[in-house]
């Protein structure tokens, strides 16, 4: 079995916010989709080791923030590879406004942000799933919103091109964290983004 065939599904990318009792959160998620239009829901799906999770599951609200082609690798950095528990990610970062529902949204290098409401909540593992009604949306520009396939391509940075050593390594095909040594444990999982070992990919360093 192929394992990188699931890399050809389309993903859009997404910052997903959220807060309770005056903490502020937010986190990369590819998984934001449109489950009804009548009424109008939506569903995510977060990783239960994301503090942004704990906040959508304390305050039953969210907003989303649709990641365009604009978005720049800093953006990526900034809420994929570090967690709300160790820093308050909005103390420094000024591109974001405050909706209705008083979450923020971030509005560099987004066309679009959505509102929604948590009205269930389904434990899948390793995610939790919510299924939310959307409450308000507003388009911020009409740049080309951002796959999967085109972070891999176009924003997340290339390996450096250095010569050899010939020492194994595993490489996060996700974010690009290196994992050196012969063996990557089974149960190991990224300490940038998360993702598990079945995400990383043999290489050569």
């Amino acid at each position: 079995m192929d394992k990188k065939a699931m890399y050809k599904l389309s993903y859009g990318l997404f910052v997903l916010t959220s807060a309770f009792e005056g903490k502020d959160g937010g986190c990369i998620i590819n998984t934001g989709i449109q489950v009804t239009s009548e009424p109008n829901r939506i569903s995510i799906a977060v990783n239960k080791t994301n503090f942004t999770r704990e906040l959508v599951e304390k305050s039953g609200k969210f907003n989303l923030s649709i990641l365009s082609e604009a978005a720049g690798f800093d953006t990526f950095r900034h809420f994929g590879f570090q967690s709300g528990r160790d820093v308050d990610k909005f103390a420094s970062y000024q591109d974001y406004e405050r909706s209705a529902n008083g979450l923020c949204y971030v509005t560099a290098g987004t066309n679009a942000y959505i509102s929604a409401a948590v009205e269930q909540t389904i434990d899948l593992g390793s995610h939790m799933l919510f299924i939310a009604a959307v409450e308000d949306m507003e388009v911020l520009s009409q740049e080309p919103s951002a796959t999967y396939a085109y972070y891999q391509s176009e924003i997340k940075p290339k390996p450096d091109q250095q010569p050899s050593t010939g020492k194994t390594a595993w490489r996060c095909t996700v974010c690009g964290y290196i994992y050196e040594g012969e063996e990557l444990p089974a149960d190991f999982s990224c300490p940038l983004c998360k993702h598990p070992a079945s995400d990383f990919e043999k290489i050569t360093v």
